[in-house]
């Protein structure tokens, strides 16, 4: 819209300076004013969500709707009504006045119709005498049992048959008379009464008016025309101004008006439409009031004094409120504008950021709050960076653990092996290991490294380094002369020599001979292996402590021959020590149990069916412990 207003407006200055196309000047000059006002109004609304986006800006124009706006309304209100009752008050001070006169004016023809007139001249110098304050000229006629006109010579004649009904015997009010100069203002009175017929018309003229209430201000009557509103006054405005001066800076000018009806003189039925107007001053109005009679003490300046001083006091109010406001709304948004400018600061990563507490209110408190939230963040970063080094490191250690644990089951023609291990955490803690010896014999291992995590699996890989070592130094020596117990004693002194004294493992290592199904073991401190024969389980028990605990600890290797269909199970302490949500541990019998159940099933099955009873056992998807599993089967 606003390119199509850009566009349109040389388009329209051109045809109008050429004149060509009046019809497509006009239509094309009615869509860009439309235009215009559709991008003013969105220019201003975006002008205004532009300077309301700060919470200052928005809080100190809420206050000023709220607040400013509505005083200001009022003090207009109260000066527009202080304006027009002030000025209808110098109306009313006018009109009465007026009245008094028209009033004055008829007891005086009364007095003329009641009184029998002896002596003309007498009666016309007590009339003279009576109405010479309100109205210094006029013109009598008296008619009835004689004829009297003063000042003699005049013109007036008796009103017309509509004014002498009953209703008009005692009369008095405003005329409009037409006279060779025009229609004038009269004021007049009519009294029937005892066989006289008297009538008064006075001219109400400019002194009259200004007369009416002395020092008030300029009056008069001008026609009412509402085509026309500085139309020519019937009365006044021919003289110098009677407003009086101000007194100070707040006696400020005001014009009162009133809508009269008066009737024509020859036409009573129809009215002249005048309005009374007067130009005055408030300490004029409040002077003629509060008039007093001790000059020394004047009323209506001490009201006006006291009026501008109760305005300033209101205004000064009312500044110090917009001061207490904004100062206030300054204290709010410049609490708000901190937490935003650190809000970005945390967002472009610098927890180091800190915001200024001022006070000890409750942004004091939401800013020390900020303080503690960012650097909890800050450190929380530190230890989320940490966690993911960590992580990472771990998931290497795993996958470096895992290239530890034997891919390949030695081959034998009369022993069948099968381990897995499921790690409680990234890295386990349990070893397990398969390595032939040479074409009759083989080799394998169990163990169970105290603790969890990176240094047990670093004591674990030092335990199958260690082992692997031992076997691969021997391997050009016959299987036969091997001894389970002095390789175990070895790696004990080892272990001990280069580990921290809490680190230690509980192991089992056994040689099977092929050619006399001899199986050769020592356990040194592990959970005894179960050799299922014929149904009946029995427990390999252990020939000596952990490894790597004490540095003299002596080792004891058993034999037990494998019969055919023999199955023998070595597990770690994750498979029997897990606790169910009542703390009862799955323990040895549920393992016999199960390895009865499952004797003739494939190893690979066995251990799965074993490890989901554990599960099944925990109730939970995590692990408690590290579970490891080795099955030897004679085939």
């Amino acid at each position: 819209m606003e390119k199509a207003f850009v566009l349109l407006l040389p388009v329209n200055v051109i045809l109008w300076l050429t004149g060509v196309a009046p019809v497509a000047q006009w239509l094309l000059a009615s869509l860009s004013f439309l235009l215009g006002v559709v991008v003013a109004f969105r220019l201003v609304r975006r002008g205004l969500r532009k300077a309301i986006w700060r919470l200052r800006n928005r809080l100190i124009a809420a206050y000023i709707f709220i607040a400013v706006v509505p005083v200001v309304l009022i003090l207009l209100l109260a000066g527009i009504a202080t304006y027009v009752v002030i000025g209808q008050m110098a109306v009313y001070l006018v009109n009465t006045e007026l009245r008094h006169r028209q009033a004055a004016l008829l007891r005086s023809a009364e007095a003329l119709a009641l009184v029998p007139v002896t002596d003309p001249a007498t009666a016309l110098r007590r009339f003279e005498t009576m109405t010479h304050s309100a109205f210094p000229e006029f013109s009598l006629l008296i008619t009835g049992k004689r004829e009297l006109r003063y000042p003699s010579g005049n013109k007036i004649s008796q009103p017309p048959e509509e004014w002498r009904g009953p209703s008009w015997r005692h009369a008095s009010g405003l005329i409009v008379k037409q006279e060779d100069g025009g229609e004038r203002l009269f004021a007049w009175a009519h009294v029937i009464e005892n066989g006289e017929e008297v009538t008064v018309l006075a001219p109400v003229t400019i002194d009259v008016l200004g007369g009416l209430v002395p020092g008030l201000g300029d009056v008069a009557f001008a026609p009412f025309d509402l085509g026309n509103a500085a139309s020519a006054p019937l009365v006044g405005q021919s003289r110098a101004s009677r407003v009086p001066q101000a007194l100070n800076s707040l006696d400020f000018p005001l014009r009162g008006r009133f809508l009269v009806r008066v009737p024509r003189w020859r036409s009573p039925g129809e009215h002249r439409e005048l309005v009374l107007s007067v130009d005055t001053r408030a300490s004029a109005v409040l002077g003629t009031i509060f008039e007093s009679r001790d000059q020394s003490f004047d009323l209506a300046e001490f009201f006006l004094v006291a009026f501008v001083v109760l305005t300033i006091l209101f205004l000064l109010v009312e500044l110090m409120s917009l001061v207490a406001g904004v100062q206030l709304s300054r204290s709010i948004t410049g609490a708000v504008h901190e937490l935003y400018l650190g809000t970005r600061r945390i967002q472009q990563g610098d927890f180091g950021h800190r915001i200024p507490i001022k006070g000890s209110d409750q942004l004091a408190e939401l800013a020390a709050s900020f303080n503690s939230m960012t650097a909890n963040l800050g450190q929380l970063m530190v230890v989320a960076k940490e966690k993911e080094r960590l992580e990472s490191e771990l998931t290497i250690a795993r996958e470096v653990q895992q290239q530890l644990f034997p891919k390949d089951v030695p081959y034998t023609r009369t022993l069948e092996l099968k381990g897995v291990c499921s790690p409680a955490r990234m890295v386990s803690g349990d070893y397990y290991d398969f390595m032939a010896l040479g074409d009759e014999s083989l080799a394998f291992a169990i163990g169970d490294v105290a603790g969890k995590g990176i240094s047990a699996a670093l004591l674990m890989a030092t335990i199958q380094s260690t082992m692997r070592t031992q076997l691969g130094a021997n391997n050009g020596a016959s299987p036969r002369l091997l001894s389970t117990a002095k390789l175990v004693a070895t790696l004990n002194r080892q272990l001990y020599a280069n580990t921290s004294l809490e680190k230690y493992a509980t192991f089992y290592f056994a040689l099977y001979h092929e050619a006399t199904h001899s199986l050769t073991y020592t356990n040194a401190g592990h959970l005894s292996p179960m050799l299922l024969r014929s149904g009946e389980l029995q427990m390999l028990e252990s020939t000596g402590t952990v490894v790597g605990a004490f540095p003299l600890a002596r080792y004891e290797e058993r034999t037990v021959e494998l019969e055919h269909g023999d199955l023998l199970v070595a597990y770690t302490d994750g498979i029997v020590e897990p606790e169910n949500a009542y703390g009862e541990m799955f323990g040895e019998d549920r393992l016999k149990d199960l390895i009865s159940k499952y004797a003739h099933a494939d190893s690979s099955e066995l251990i799965a069916r074993t490890m989901e009873s554990v599960n099944v056992w925990t109730g939970s998807s995590e692990l408690q412990d590290d579970m490891t599993m080795v099955v030897v089967r004679r085939i």
